[in-house]
């Protein structure tokens, strides 16, 4: 470190011991107790900022309000602690008088940062200790530059050299100002595992939230080396480790080493694995007079012959504790434990329910929180003041508040309380930036291009609102969308939601039509446990199709009749009035009979009342690599409204980790479209394609119009299936940070049944069933009611498929890549072999 300015120093070591003849510093001079002086009598010497009071204050009489040698010692030290003198020293005066000579330090005039480009002055200022108009203080200084070395540091610059300078100024005043080289960034050039023989390398990076250097980590910050992060991961070993089983498990050590010729630094991590448990046995047992420990045994997750899960393990105990409580055993305290059997490689597990200590809360002090509202944390917690400790609730208070999202740190802990049965509880937070502007922009060969633009707060105003606005433009789908939730309905665990939105989606290669869509959805959500959630919902929507005009100009309607053009017209309008029933129909390519008969009845009302029943245990839900998933949802429509139907719809996925970093998956779906009362419309019924079996396009299974005339339009079906087989395995001759994975998989499925409309008077199209002798070859549109009516296939066919996809985690957001083949599929459906997706947020 250098200094502009060379500073005086050699601060006054302590003085003599009363009655000890020493070597005094030059210019001290010995005030022996037959000398000692009043405060008053003392003289201040070179002060020019600090009052002479001030000084003198420092220095505390004895008996009789007169100073001996410890009083001058104790005053001495003190002043020199303040930080606001270069030099203290103590003279003798003429009759023994004390004089307390002082240079002051200089005032800080300013404080500036030169050279830094990745970090902002304010942030700096803002962990500095030196600040303008306060005392320069060389201490602070050298306090200072190291701070700054270490933000540099945390942000992944090792290279990093800062150099304070001090610019003397005018009146004891300096400029203070920090020059620094921030260098090069310093990453993590590589991650290396030893004794681990259960997991792969290539699967523990995947545990780890510190990733090695790539081509993208301009774009993220996982890559830089921080210590703290590295002992995070160490944690996050050994918790991945007891999850799979194996008790015994150490994570030793993890190394680190700076490479100069990389220049980044190496990791490894040392493991010791020891054996993987199955669990033996499970018991309950207890201490506690008329408790019934057997009935416990509902609300344990570990069941004989699975993997010794220490998860399992803890929610176990969490559930157990909890239970125990609500039974009016306020105190109850559930402690596991567990017998190895090296021998079979199992653990029996015994969980002990006792009489805890009689402990109460007396208070819960939140700290740190300047924006977030009290009520806010606290309603997270299921105990308040005055109730039991019981530590299982506490634990889940802390989850909870983690799960908000609204901190980047929460830590809850103990204090003693007024007296010993009591405790404080202390909640320590960290608060963060909650608002989010993002730009997300995406491309698939369904939608085209798309782009959003959105604005979200997650605590709003500090009282725990979400709040989202979103604009979406696209080259086939526009709109907007206004959120709002309420997470404490009423101060009761039930978060309420409520959605605005408008759709615009466009006709395109894959449907003749476009839809405009305008609605409102009240929510009610209920988390019912950790892995069960509950939602009910009220949704009205306005709805109304749009056509060009060709595609329509049939079913023009004045007054009750239909629509006849005059050969003028049709000679104006360039129509074949030859080939066509009379009523100017498919001539010119008309959409189909349900497509053109929504568009005459003009804008419909849809009101409907529906819930969800979500059962969530994976273990990840952007990656998922174990767990279920199973969503089943339920909509009534005709609440009101235009139309009527009752729409029922299950799906579920089960992951599953197989050998080698290998990922099974298995999709089941269906749904059901049951008519009541009013008959069903055709945008009521399930649309189909790569979403149920992928190889086909988008509305390219299932019914479908066949008049060679029109346009072919999907009705789509009142009743799907779909089943898939997949698995999915990394490219291990990549770097693992590169994020990209490969699947093959094999889709089956069917959509049939189509219920809507088959015959309109109003243009004479009259009934034609599907099993009629009307074919294709044989319509024949000149003829009024001649098989005009509504001809389609509705075959029942399973319609199947393989292929292979690369699935990629990029920067970019989520891409997949899919390449299906069709191997059975019906007459008229429309396959796309190729199918692209993705987006992101930046």
């Amino acid at each position: 470190m250098k200094f502009g300015l060379r500073l005086r120093g050699g601060l006054l070591a302590t003085l003599i011991m009363f009655g000890a003849p020493v070597v005094a510093p030059v210019g001290a001079v010995f005030v022996s107790s037959a000398l000692a002086q009043t405060v008053q009598s003392i003289s201040v010497e070179g002060n020019r900022r600090v009052e002479v009071e001030t000084i003198r204050s420092y220095f505390k009489p004895g008996p009789g309000g007169r100073l001996d040698q410890g009083a001058i010692d104790d005053g001495l030290k003190a002043l020199i602690e303040t930080g606001l003198f270069q030099d203290v020293r103590i003279n003798r005066g003429p009759g023994g008088q004390v004089i307390v000579s002082v240079v002051e330090n200089p005032v800080i005039g300013r404080v500036a940062f030169e050279g830094n480009k990745k970090i902002k002055d304010e942030q700096l200022t803002a962990e500095v200790q030196s600040k303008a108009r306060g005392t320069f203080s060389r201490a602070m200084v050298q306090s200072d530059t190291l701070r700054i070395a270490e933000i540099y540091r945390r942000s992944g610059r090792y290279d990093v050299r800062v150099t304070p300078e001090i610019i003397e100024q005018p009146n004891n005043r300096v400029d203070l100002i920090f020059t620094v080289e921030e260098g090069a960034k310093t990453g993590v050039k590589s991650i290396e595992f030893v004794g681990n023989n259960a997991f792969s390398s290539y699967r523990l990076r995947d545990v780890i939230k510190t990733h090695e250097s790539n081509l993208l980590s301009f774009l993220a910050s996982n890559d830089i080396y921080d210590p703290d992060r590295v002992e995070a991961d160490r944690d996050l070993i050994r918790r991945f480790y007891l999850k799979n089983g194996f008790a015994d498990v150490q994570v030793v050590a993890a190394l680190t080493e700076y490479d100069p010729e990389k220049k980044g630094f190496l990791v490894t991590f040392k493991i010791e694995e020891g054996q993987q448990y199955r669990v033996g046995t499970v018991d309950f047992r207890t201490s506690i007079p008329n408790f019934d420990a057997s009935s416990m045994r509902s609300f344990s997750r570990v069941n004989v012959g699975s993997l010794y899960n220490v998860e399992s393990v803890e929610k176990s105990v969490e559930e157990m504790q909890i239970e125990a409580s609500r039974r009016g055993y306020a105190f109850a305290v559930v402690r596991p434990g567990g017998d190895r059997n090296f021998d079979a490689h199992t653990v029996s597990v015994v969980f002990n329910i006792d009489e805890g200590p009689r402990t109460y809360i007396e208070r819960i002090n939140v700290r740190g929180n300047t924006r977030t509202r009290d009520y806010v944390i606290r309603r997270e917690f299921d105990i308040s003041e005055g109730d039991a400790y019981n530590r299982a609730l506490v634990d889940r208070a802390e989850r909870r508040l983690k799960n908000l999202d609204y901190f980047k740190s929460v830590k809850i802990t103990t204090e003693p309380g007024s007296s010993s049965d009591r405790v404080i509880l202390v909640v320590d937070l960290e608060e963060k930036s909650t608002g989010d502007f993002s730009i997300s922009g995406g491309y698939s060969t369904t939608d085209g291009a798309l782009a959003e633009v959105s604005v979200s707060e997650r605590n709003l105003l500090g009282r725990g609102l979400f709040a989202k606005a979103a604009v979406t433009y696209g080259q086939y789908a526009r709109g907007y969308s206004l959120s709002f939730v309420e997470p404490y309905l009423l101060d009761y665990r039930v978060a309420l939601g409520l959605d605005f939105y408008q759709r615009t989606q466009l006709s395109n290669s894959y449907i003749s039509y476009g839809t405009k869509t305008l609605g409102f959805s009240p929510r009610l959500g209920f988390q019912l446990r950790e892995d069960l959630a509950l939602q009910l919902r009220y949704s009205v929507y306005q709805q109304e199709i749009t056509l060009p005009y060709y595609l329509a100009n049939c079913n023009n309607v004045v007054g009750s009749s239909a629509f006849n053009p005059s050969p003028a017209f049709a000679n104006l309008n360039g129509i074949d009035l030859s080939s066509t029933n009379g009523l100017g129909c498919y001539s010119d390519g008309e959409a189909s009979l349900p497509v053109r008969k929504e568009l005459a009845n003009g804008k419909t009302l849809t009101s409907a009342l529906g819930y969800s029943l979500t059962y969530n245990t994976l273990d990840n839900n952007k990656n998922p690599t174990d767990g279920l998933l199973i969503d089943f949802k339920q909509d009534f429509a005709g609440v009101g409204g235009d139309v009527s139907y009752l729409k029922s719809v299950a799906d579920a996925k089960y992951y599953q980790s197989l050998v080698s970093d290998l990922v099974g998956l298995v999709h089941l779906q269906g749904g059901i479209l049951t008519k009541v009362g009013n008959d069903l419309r055709m945008l009521d019924h399930f649309q189909m394609g790569p979403n149920l079996v992928r190889g086909f396009a988008p509305n390219g299974i299932g019914p479908r119009d066949l008049n060679p005339y029109g346009t072919q339009d999907a009705l789509g079906g009142t009743k799907y299936w779909g089943a898939s087989l997949e698995l999915q395995m990394p490219f291990w001759f990549l770097p693992k940070e590169v994020g990209l994975k490969g699947a093959v998989y094999a889709d089956a499925g069917g959509l049939y049944d189509y219920q809507g409309p088959t015959t309109w008077a109003l243009t004479n199209e009259v009934t034609t069933t599907k099993n009629s002798s009307c074919t294709p070859s044989t319509i024949n549109p000149a003829t009024p009611g001649t098989c005009t009516g509504l001809v389609y296939d509705d075959s029942r066919v399973i319609r199947s498929s393989v292929g292979v996809g690369l699935i990629w985690a990029s920067p970019f957001g989520p891409l997949r890549f899919d390449y299906a083949v069709p191997l059975t599929k019906g007459k008229y459906d429309r396959t796309q072999e190729f199918r692209f997706g993705g987006g992101t947020t930046f």
